[in-house]
């Protein structure tokens, strides 16, 4: 268990350590400290040691250089239990260093800027500082190494607890917190060189540095441990941007929900609503309002939308907080809610309503997913209807509320699992296939639900996420009363399928893109 005698402070962020500071004096700490750092220190009335005044050499190189030095590292790195290096330390007129405060340059933050140079980025990697934290954290049973402002309240109090001391289980809780840092930002670095010289699509090497955000209740059955992380502890965008309004604490199965309605409606410039239910939309609609379009969302299914997950893409008002509010509702998301809308929806004890300000800022990661024994890792499928060539291959042309139609139902289609078929009209949908195991069986499935709820099928659209590899999708279409398709195309009975849809008198798109979801 450490005593603190001697400090070195080195911090970007100035946050807190004045406080802190001060803590270590009432306990007759030595603090040892670099130029920026030292100037703000002693211009605040505490008294503090030049590094160089240690180290007799100047800080050089504009900064670049100012703790290697062998008075520094030997004074970190030295066993306190090990005689001959003890002694080589008086030898040569070494001190021993007892802690590190050190925060370092923000290279993320500074390389996230959209105009920022190379000579910018280079500037802001921090060298001194993680050499010293890493070689504290090493030397940890006899250095304490602190590495954030939210550390300093719990070492303050835990020196006062133990008069100027560091339990060693708490010195290896911070050398391991110290490591991860480290890690973690090298590995932003190697990241943004990356990006600047290798023109491949996806990593050699895979680094992930992961924060727990909270713990979960449980993950998708009860018997199942979870929790959410983010990526470097950072609340960069998506749902972890989002700020929760009313209601409980949202599970595993709420976020993942929440994330595929989200991803729907970000599709959409009009008005758009879907409501999703395990992860599928079980009916989704653009209109002149989200009240028009959450009506006809619900229509689709309105059995399945009892406990869905509703996404909307416009500020919410009080006429579609009443409408929403008729039914059962896990979780509620939009851009913002007007205050009748939000005191509407918070009478709901069981909803959950979330507010994502920054609602069309989406984030394009990679999407990873375990298999036993490693990791698959893919860019997310980010195929906008803009970027696709459609080439009808049908004697008929589609009409233009046809082609509208099609562009809607294909925007859908992509978010449903596969195999996936949607019947829809240029604004709603009608019915939706998901997950069978077969196509015409997600087809019979749309068919069956879509009469279930008394919707009609004449004229309506079917969209397919992949190719038809048998006439059999196009015959139920037909005898359904959809009157056109739009399908990836690419199977090796195309000429087949075309047949059945002329002899239907339909017309057919093909995209040449397939929207799989496993």
């Amino acid at each position: 268990m450490p005593k603190i005698k001697r400090a070195l402070v080195s911090v970007y962020d100035k946050s807190g350590i004045l406080e802190f500071a001060k803590t270590l004096k009432e306990f007759g700490v030595e603090i040892v400290s670099t130029g920026g750092t030292a100037a703000y220190l002693k211009e605040n009335g505490i008294d503090t040691t030049s590094v160089s005044d240690i180290t007799e050499f100047p800080e050089i190189l504009g900064g670049r250089v100012k703790t290697l030095h062998p008075k520094i590292y030997g004074g970190l790195l030295g066993l306190r239990e090990n005689s001959d290096q003890m002694q080589e330390l008086i030898q040569h007129d070494i001190a021993p260093i007892d802690m590190v405060v050190v925060n370092l340059y923000p290279f993320e933050k500074i390389v996230s800027k959209p105009d920022v140079t190379r000579q910018e980025a280079l500037e802001s990697i921090d060298i001194g500082g993680p050499c010293m934290i890493r070689a504290a954290a090493k030397n940890y049973l006899s250095v304490a190494v602190v590495t954030s402002p939210g550390q300093y309240e719990s070492m303050a109090n835990e020196l006062g607890e133990t008069n100027g001391e560091v339990n060693t289980e708490t010195t290896e809780k911070l050398a391991a917190t110290a490591y991860a840092l480290t890690s973690n930002y090298d590995r932003k670095i190697s990241q943004y060189l990356t990006k600047r010289t290798d023109n491949a699509e996806l990593p050699d090497t895979l680094n992930l540095n992961l924060s727990k955000v909270r713990g979960l209740r449980y993950g998708e059955n009860p018997h199942q441990t979870a929790a959410l992380y983010a990526e470097s502890g950072q609340l960069s965008s998506g749902l972890l941007k989002a700020e929760q309004l009313h209601g409980k604490e949202l599970s595993y199965n709420n976020l993942i929900d929440a994330d595929a309605a989200l991803g729907v409606v970000q599709e959409f410039d009009e008005p758009c609503v879907v409501i999703v239910k395990h992860t599928n939309p079980c009916g989704a609609a653009i209109g002149k309002s989200i009240k028009e379009a959450y009506l006809h969302a619900k229509g689709t299914d309105p059995v399945s939308a009892f406990g869905g997950i509703v996404g909307i893409n416009r500020k919410v008002d009080a006429e579609t907080a009443r409408v929403i509010s008729e039914i059962f509702t896990e979780v509620l998301i939009a851009p913002d809610f007007d205050e009748q809308a939000l005191e509407i929806l918070k009478q709901k004890k069981n909803l959950r309503v979330l507010k994502l300000a920054e609602f069309n800022k989406i984030e394009k990661a990679f999407q990873l997913k375990r298999i036993q024994g490693g990791m698959l890792l893919q860019d997310q499928d980010f195929k906008n209807i803009s970027d696709i060539d459609f080439n009808v291959v049908s004697e008929r042309e589609p009409t233009e509320e046809e082609w509208m139609a099609l562009k809607f139902g294909w925007r859908i289609c992509k978010w449903v699992k596969s195999n996936a078929i949607v019947y829809s009209t240029q604004d709603r949908t009608i019915g939706i296939g998901a997950g069978q195991m077969s196509r015409v069986d997600s087809s019979y499935f749309a068919v069956k639900k879509a009469n279930e709820m008394q919707l009609n099928l004449e004229g309506t659209i079917l969209a397919s996420d992949a190719f038809f590899p048998f006439r059999d999708g196009v015959d139920v279409a037909a005898k359904a009363g959809a009157t056109a398709l739009i399908q990836p195309g690419g199977s090796v009975r195309d000429e087949e399928v075309i047949a059945a849809v002329n002899e239907n008198k339909m017309a057919m798109v093909f995209t040449g893109v397939r929207h799989f979801r496993h």
